[in-house]
Order: C-alpha cells, then sequence, then structure tokens
C-alpha cells in the first residue's frame, strides 16, 4: 500500500471518529428505568426570572399504563405539567394534573402541546446547562433526567 493511500486512510479513520464523536455529543440527553424510557430531554431557557419550559419524550416500553402526576428539581422553586392549545383563533393554556401511557405508547412534551413550566429558577442558567428534573410517577420509582438547557432560538 502506498504511502498516500495508508494517509488516506489514517485520515478517514480520524475523521469517522469525530464524526462519531460529535454525534455523540449532539444526541439528545436520555434516561431509562424499569420499561421508561425518557429521551430528548431539553429545557428552553429565557432570561433573568422568567419560567423555562420542559420538552421531552416518554415511552412506556412495559406491560402496565404509566400515569405521569408531576415533576420537581432542586434548580427551580416550582415545576408544573401544562398543555398549551388554541381554540378559535386564542392560544391558552392549562394545568395538567395527570397524564396516562399506556404500554408500548408514547407522548411527547414539545412546543404548543405539554410542557413542563420551570418556574423561579434558583440560580443561573444558560445554554449548554444539565439540569437534573425528577419525573414523579403514580405507584412507580421516580425517574431523574438529565435535561440540556437550549436558548429560544433553538425550538
Amino acid at each position: 500500500m502506498s504511502n498516500g493511500k495508508r494517509e488516506f486512510k489514517r485520515w478517514l479513520s480520524a475523521a469517522s471518529l469525530g464524526g462519531l464523536t460529535a454525534c455523540l455529543l449532539a444526541y439528545p440527553l436520555a434516561a431509562s428505568a424499569d420499561g421508561l424510557d425518557v429521551t430528548d430531554a431539553r429545557m428552553r431557557v429565557l432570561p433573568g426570572d422568567m419560567p423555562a419550559a420542559g420538552y421531552f419524550r416518554l415511552d412506556n416500553t412495559s406491560d402496565n399504563t404509566v400515569v405521569l402526576v408531576g415533576a420537581k428539581s432542586d434548580a427551580f422553586e416550582k415545576v408544573e405539567m401544562h398543555r398549551s392549545m388554541s381554540k378559535d383563533g386564542m392560544a391558552s393554556m392549562e394545568s395538567v394534573s395527570r397524564l396516562e401511557v399506556a404500554p408500548d405508547e408514547h407522548i411527547e412534551f414539545a412546543p404548543q402541546g405539554y410542557h413542563l413550566m420551570l418556574m423561579k429558577p434558583t440560580g443561573a442558567l444558560s445554554a449548554g446547562d444539565e439540569v437534573e428534573i425528577t419525573l414523579e410517577f403514580e405507584h412507580r420509582e421516580p425517574l431523574t433526567v438529565d435535561f440540556e438547557a437550549v436558548p429560544p432560538t433553538s425550538m
């Protein structure tokens, strides 16, 4: 094998490894526990004392319906589940006390839909920070998930 081909193979291997590393770093944060998978965990942070919003996907891979009843985080004084909706051209938001997820189903917390309202941050947050948020379930152990703070322009 010529030196040129060998050098090209080394460069290609290094580029592939770099690309794989970049993909892994860019992959949304995830958590799993006993038949529950949480992926794409991120929170939109706004300046100052403005509330943040938490988004994620919850997959129920268990054989039983799970009921999400809330969330908490040391990074915020108050965390609530909400749903955004539009009726007759008017946007509104309502508090949600529980969400059922059937076996082999999922629910998405996303802009313009279900989301976590993260109110009164206990410290400064910036894009790129990771914040632990614990999802609480009826008759199940809680699940702590690392959420990545992202700027509002990324949503």
